[in-house]
C-alpha cells in the first residue's frame, strides 16, 4: 500500500550574495516557484575518491553535489530534494559493506548515512540496489528518514497492479507547504512514484526468482497514477531509474522515460540509469525529447549525471488553480560539480560538504583498507607490456571475466548454448602515456585497486550477437594497429602511432593469424580502404575453420558495443545483453570467485611467419624481466628511444 506522509516543507530564504531564480524572483499571490532537485546513481560516491586508483579526485562524490544544496535553496523559495536509485552498490564501498562487513537489522548503511544527513525527501530503487540481495537491500533502506517507492517489483502481484503487494511502498504523497510570491503559504500534495527496469529479473536472477516478480514500467505507472491524483496528489513526479531510449513503448522495455512521460498525469520525470545528462546533446537526436526545452513528451525531465557529477534542476512556476496547483511554466538544468578545461585538466566547482563526509568517514576508512587488502592471488604476472605484439595476461584476464560473467547471463535465456567469445583490448599500453604507462602487477596478492591496472574506464558489460564473418571483419578492424611489413625486411617499425591501443581488440575463444605482409583492410576510422585485403588468417574454431554462418556471443563493453572504434558487428542493432555491472566490477567479482586467478595468456593469436623479417616495437624498460616467458614470439633487446622506452626486436 502507499503511504502517506506530514511533514512541513523546505523553505529556503534568500541569504548573502544568492541570486533568486527567476520564478521566485517573478512570483506573484497565488503563484509558487517550486525547486525540484535531483541526483541519481551515486553508486555509493558519496567522498570524492578513486577507490580504484587510492587517489582523490574532483570529478564525483554526494559530498561534492551535496555541497551544492544550499546555494541551489537559496535561489528558490520553496524545494524538494529526490533520489533516482543506485545508490547502495557500485564502488569498493558498497561491496566492502556487502562483502566485509555485512547489514544486519539496525545496521545503517554509509550511504543512508549521508542521504539522511543531507536530508533527502523520497527515493527510488535502482536495478543496482537488488545486486546484494532481498535482505540486505531491506536492511539498507529501513534505516532511510524518506520514503524509498518502487511501483513496478512486488513480492506478490495480483490481477492488477494497485492490487500487487510490492517490496517497498509504489509511491508516496508528500503533504508540504508553499510559499508563494506574496509570502503567504498554502498547502500543496506530491505524489513521488518510482520505477526500476524489469530487466532485475535477469541481471540478479540468483537474488530474485522467486521472490519477486516485475511489472512493465508503462503500465505500472498508468494503473497507479489515477490512483495517486485520486489520493490527493496534485503534481506527480515519476523517479525513473530507465534511460531516455525509443519513443514507443514496447513491453517490459528497459529504457522506459520517454513513453512514461507521455501519461497523462505525470507531470514531471527525473530520469537516471543511463549515466548521461540531460538536458545535454546526448539526446539531441531522440524522438519525443527537447534538449533546448529539458522536456521528455513535453514534460519537464533531468538526468544528472553519475556518481554525483551533477545535482539536476527542475524548476516549477505554480498556480492556483481553484483548490490545486498547476504548472504554468517549467525549466530544466543539470548543474555540474566541476569543469573540464581545454587541456583536459579539471578545476572543481565546488567543495565537499563536512557534514556529509563525517557521516561515512569511518567506513570510507575501513574501505581503504579493504581496496588495499588482498582479495585473491594471481599466479602468473600481470603485465602489458607485449599486449601489442603477443597475446597477453592483462587481457587475458579481462577476456577470462567477461566470459564468466556473460556464461551466467545467458543461462536460463533464449541465447544459452551459443559459443561465447570474449573481446578485450589492452589500455595501459605506453604510446603517449609515455614509458611508465603500462600495467604491471606481480605474481601472488592481488588487491581491489590493482583491477584499476587491469580495466582503466568505467564501462559497463555487454554482450553482441554476430556471425563467424563479423568475427573475421572485427579481427581485421583490430588488426590495423600494425603497419605493413614487407618480407624479408630488416627492422621495420611494427606499431601503427596513430592507432588507439584500446582500439587493439583481440578475441578469446578462437585462434588466428596475422599477415603483416597485407595492407590493412581498414583505417583508423574504420572505414575499408583496402577490400581485397585480408590479413586474419588460419582463423579456427575449436580446431576447426570458423563457419562464416555461425552465430557466436561476444563479451565486450558499453563503448564497443554502441559502435565505438565502428567495428563491424558491434553495433546497437546486435546487442542483446546490456549488463548492470562495469567491466570493472566483473574483474573483482571474478577473482573473488576464483581465489586464485591463472591469467597466463594462451596464445590464441600470433604473426604469421615471414622467414628473414625482422620488425622493431617500443615498450616499457621494466619489461625486461618477462622477455622469455612471451609465447609465440622471438623477441630480443635492441636499445632504447630518447623517450625512455626500451626497443625490442622481434624475427617473423
Amino acid at each position: 500500500m502507499p503511504i502517506l506522509l506530514d511533514r512541513r516543507g523546505f523553505l529556503a530564504a534568500s541569504a548573502g550574495f544568492i541570486a533568486l531564480h527567476p520564478f521566485s524572483a517573478q512570483a506573484r499571490a497565488g503563484q509558487a516557484h517550486l525547486r525540484i532537485m535531483e541526483t541519481t546513481d551515486i553508486h555509493v560516491h558519496v567522498f570524492p575518491y578513486d577507490y580504484y586508483g587510492d587517489r582523490p579526485v574532483d570529478t564525483v562524490g554526494l559530498a561534492r553535489t551535496a555541497s551544492l544544496i544550499e546555494g541551489v535553496r537559496g535561489e528558490s523559495t520553496n524545494s524538494l530534494l529526490l533520489d533516482n536509485g543506485d545508490f547502495i552498490q557500485g564502488n569498493p564501498m558498497g561491496d566492502y559493506m556487502a562483502y566485509e562487513r555485512g547489514m544486519s537489522e539496525g545496521d545503517l548503511h554509509p550511504m543512508i548515512a549521508a542521504m539522511n544527513a543531507i536530508g533527502f525527501d523520497a527515493s527510488t530503487l535502482g536495478n543496482h540496489e537488488f545486486n546484494y540481495g532481498l535482505p540486505f537491500l531491506m536492511n539498507s533502506v529501513a534505516a532511510a528518514s524518506f520514503p524509498v517507492v518502487c511501483a513496478n517489483v512486488a513480492t506478490e502481484m495480483a490481477g492488477s497492479a494497485p492490487a500487487d503487494t510490492t517490496l517497498v511502498p509504489p509511491y508516496v504523497i508528500l503533504d508540504r507547504t508553499l510559499t508563494d510570491g506574496a509570502g503567504e503559504t498554502h498547502p500543496i500534495r506530491i505524489g513521488i512514484i518510482g520505477f526500476v527496469p524489469p530487466q532485475i529479473m535477469t541481471w540478479d536472477r540468483r537474488h530474485l526468482e522467486g521472490n519477486v516478480q516485475v511489472r512493465d514500467i508503462v503500465a505500472a505507472a498508468q494503473a497507479y497514477v489515477p490512483q495517486m491524483r485520486e489520493d490527493g496528489a496534485e503534481i506527480i513526479v515519476a523517479l525513473s531509474h530507465s534511460g531516455i531510449g525509443a519513443a514507443d513503448h514496447s513491453d517490459m522495455m528497459e529504457n522506459a522515460s520517454v513513453p512514461l512521460a507521455a501519461i497523462d498525469g505525470i507531470d514531471v520525470v527525473l530520469t537516471g540509469h543511463h549515466h548521461r545528462v540531460f538536458p545535454g546533446p546526448d539526446y539531441a537526436e531522440t524522438p519525443g525529447v527537447d534538449v533546448e526545452a529539458g522536456t521528455i513528451m513535453g514534460k519537464p525531465g533531468v538526468m544528472a549525471g553519475f556518481w554525483g557529477s551533477h545535482m539536476g534542476l527542475v524548476d516549477l512556476m505554480l498556480e492556483r488553480d481553484g483548490n490545486t496547483w498547476r504548472i504554468s511554466s517549467h525549466m530544466s538544468e543539470a548543474r555540474p560539480i566541476y569543469r573540464r578545461e581545454e587541456d583536459r585538466s579539471i578545476t572543481a566547482l565546488v567543495e565537499s560538504d563536512p557534514e556529509v563526509l563525517s557521516s561515512v568517514e569511518a567506513e570510507h576508512e575501513a574501505t581503504l583498507a579493504y581496496v588495499r587488502a588482498e582479495v585473491g592471488q594471481t599466479d602468473a604476472p600481470l603485465h602489458s607490456y607485449f599486449a601489442l605484439v603477443a597475446d597477453d595476461p592483462s587481457v587475458q584476464i579481462v577476456s577470462n571475466a567477461q566470459t564468466w560473467y556473460i556464461e551466467q547471463m545467458m543461462a536460463g535465456t533464449q541465447f544459452e548454448g551459443l559459443p561465447i567469445l570474449s573481446a578485450a583490448a589492452p589500455f595501459k599500453a605506453g604510446g603517449r602515456g609515455g614509458p611508465e604507462y603500462y600495467t604491471d602487477v606481480a605474481a601472488g596478492p592481488v588487491a581491489i585497486k590493482n583491477v584499476a591496472d587491469l580495466y582503466l574506464y568505467p564501462n559497463t558489460v555487454r554482450a553482441v550477437r554476430i556471425t563467424g564473418a563479423e568475427v573475421r571483419e572485427w579481427l581485421e578492424r583490430s588488426a590495423g594497429m600494425f603497419n605493413r611489413i614487407t618480407p624479408g625486411a630488416t627492422d621495420e617499425v611494427l606499431l601503427n602511432p596513430d592507432f588507439p591501443s584500446y582500439n587493439f581488440d583481440v578475441i578469446d575463444g578462437v585462434q588466428y593469424q596475422i599477415d603483416l605482409s597485407q595492407p590493412s583492410r581498414y583505417n583508423n576510422d574504420g572505414e575499408v580502404v583496402n577490400a581485397d585485403a585480408h590479413r586474419i588468417i588460419n582463423l579456427t574454431f575449436q580446431g576447426e575453420p570458423i563457419d562464416p554462418q555461425q552465430e557466436f556471443i561476444v563479451a565486450t563493453n558499453n563503448y564497443r558495443a554502441g559502435g565505438g572504434g565502428h567495428f563491424p558487428g558491434a553495433n546497437p542493432s546486435t546487442v542483446i545483453f546490456e549488463g548492470p555491472d562495469t567491466n570493472r566490477d566483473v574483474i573483482v567479482r571474478y577473482i573473488v570467485d576464483q581465489g586464485t586467478i591463472s591469467p597466463s595468456a594462451d596464445a590464441n593469436w600470433t604473426f604469421a611467419p615471414m622467414p628473414g623479417t625482422t620488425l622493431l616495437f617500443d615498450t616499457g624498460p621494466a619489461a625486461e624481466p618477462y622477455i622469455g616467458a612471451v609465447d609465440g614470439v622471438n623477441i630480443e633487446p635492441a636499445g632504447e628511444t630518447p623517450e625512455g622506452f626500451a626497443r625490442y626486436r622481434i624475427a617473423l
